[in-house]
């Protein structure tokens, strides 16, 4: 098993990564990085303390690796994996959207269906299954990205005024491709170890060219990563900023300057058809959806438990108003949770022997999603009122002795809860609520799966509106005009 300190010392590797205009020399002790890859090393050391719940048997070596490489084949595996990751989840309380997990989840779905890929070539087929095998074994970090930039959404990629503006192939060789152009939103991809390339949008004939799925190591020539600020930076304490100083991802513009892509690193070449069926004929996109709503689950309940902490710390947590609102976060919690449950237990086989979660449930959760996380973040607003704005600049005010007398005398709460820890609850509070990790929290939860109607989409392609139908033929027909 791959242990916290590989994983960090695999990050000076020569990765191009530029921030205000300079090169990033050390990933590691970079402010903007230095809290995030630790939260990821733990998280690779909890794989190793936890084995038992957050690794399977591999059929190859016969090691433990981590369960987000899991292809379940019962409905024990599927619980299993669900419970390995919400530990996984826990251990960030929800808040790497991207981590380890997630995009190896699709991998996995992809390497369950080799055939898929060999209709095309059985060497694509023969790519996915050694590239399963080979970050399984050593559990390797993926991100993605599948979005070309924004630029023009009226046109696609080969009508833009430079044809190389998105990512694509730029020439081919007897052993590999080139790859020209951008892309985005390369979430965690300056502290992965390798970049999946393919394209989500739609494409159309004449977009041969971008229609390719491929993987890249970050630190491959010609590989450039462009992060938006980084909320880590300039932050005078992780006791101020506990969470965008141990959790922000990042996202990235990522640029591939002629980066050669060897032919074994290649999974769907030219194929606009297969670009887009390699999510959905395969159970790709569910087994990673499933991963990300077993993270949110993580996520609502910490914001759930926020809100009853920061009530019985106010005093205000009897009070009916209050309750009502505590029911109404908890209601929505149940049904992120719930839904992610029943998923589970309603698991259909699929053709190929895999046993997904079902997608009615699956993609019904995610529909409402863009509407469930700014409800509850509001919810936790209301409740907190103006607390988050009371509370001192800096950690230096409990340090220095001509301030900490005024922070123990007047910050107080109705349970005894010392000052320093109602300070520490509301600047939690506020990351969540009013800083720039808050919005770009809420950005990400709105516009996981896309735009909100894409993702509404999803569950109305995969209800199955049989049942509901039936209902209302059967009750159609109990009656005519002669009744």
């Amino acid at each position: 098993m791959r242990t916290g300190k590989e994983y960090l010392n695999s990050l000076d590797d020569g990765r191009e990564i530029y921030i205000e205009g300079k090169r990033v020399e050390n990933v590691v002790t970079h402010q903007a990085f230095s809290g995030v890859t630790q939260s990821v090393a733990n998280l690779y050391d909890k794989y190793i303390e936890q084995k038992d719940e957050m690794t399977f048997t591999s059929p190859d070596s016969g090691e433990s690796v981590p369960v987000s490489h899991m292809v379940p084949r019962s409905k024990e595996e599927l619980i299993h994996r669900r419970k390995g990751l919400s530990i996984s989840a826990d251990n960030t309380f929800g808040h790497l959207g991207r981590s380890p997990d997630h995009v190896a989840s699709f991998i996995a779905g992809f390497a369950s269906d080799p055939d898929f890929f060999a209709e095309s070539d059985p060497k694509f087929g023969e790519n996915i299954t050694r590239f399963h095998k080979k970050i399984r074994e050593e559990n390797s970090y993926l991100s993605y990205v599948i979005i070309p930039p924004q630029i023009d959404r009226t046109k696609t990629a080969q009508e833009l005024a430079d044809s190389h503006l998105a990512a694509g192939i730029y020439k081919e060789r007897d052993d590999g491709l080139v790859i020209r152009g951008a892309q985005m939103l390369g979430t965690a991809s300056t502290i992965a170890d390798y970049i999946f390339l393919t394209c989500m949008t739609p494409l159309k004939p004449g977009d041969e060219a971008y229609a390719v799925s491929l993987v890249v190591p970050v630190n491959a020539k010609g590989v450039k990563l462009y992060p938006r600020r980084c909320y880590a930076m300039g932050q005078p304490s992780v006791f101020d900023y506990p969470l965008s100083t141990r959790f922000d991802e990042t996202d990235s513009l990522v640029i591939f300057n002629d980066v050669f892509v060897p032919w074994e690193d290649v999974f769907v070449y030219r194929d606009i058809k297969k670009v887009r069926e390699q999510f959905f004929r395969t159970p790709a996109h569910i087994l990673g959806n499933n991963q990300a709503q077993i993270r949110l689950v993580t996520k609502s309940k910490f914001l759930l438990g926020l809100a009853k902490k920061l009530t019985e710390t106010n005093g205000i947590d009897k009070l009916p108003p209050v309750m009502g609102q505590l029911g109404e976060l908890a209601s929505l919690v149940s049904i992120v949770e719930g839904m992610l449950l029943a998923s589970e237990a309603t698991a259909i086989t699929n053709p190929k022997g895999v046993v997904i979660p079902n997608p009615r449930f699956l993609y019904g959760v995610m529909g409402l999603q863009a509407e469930l996380y700014p409800r509850m973040i509001n919810i936790i607003r209301e409740l907190a009122g103006g607390g988050p704005l009371q509370v001192p600049s800096s950690v230096f005010e409990l340090q220095n002795e001509e301030t900490a007398a005024d922070m123990n005398h007047y910050i107080r709460s109705a349970n005894g809860t010392s000052a320093k820890d109602k300070i520490k609850l509301f600047k939690v509070i506020w990351e969540l609520t009013g800083s720039e990790f808050a919005g770009r929290h809420q950005q990400y939860e709105m516009f996981y799966a896309g735009a909100p109607f894409v993702a509404r989409n999803y569950s109305f392609m995969n209800y199955g509106f049989e049942e509901a139908l039936e209902l209302v033929d059967q009750c159609l027909e109990g009656f005519d005009v002669s009744s």
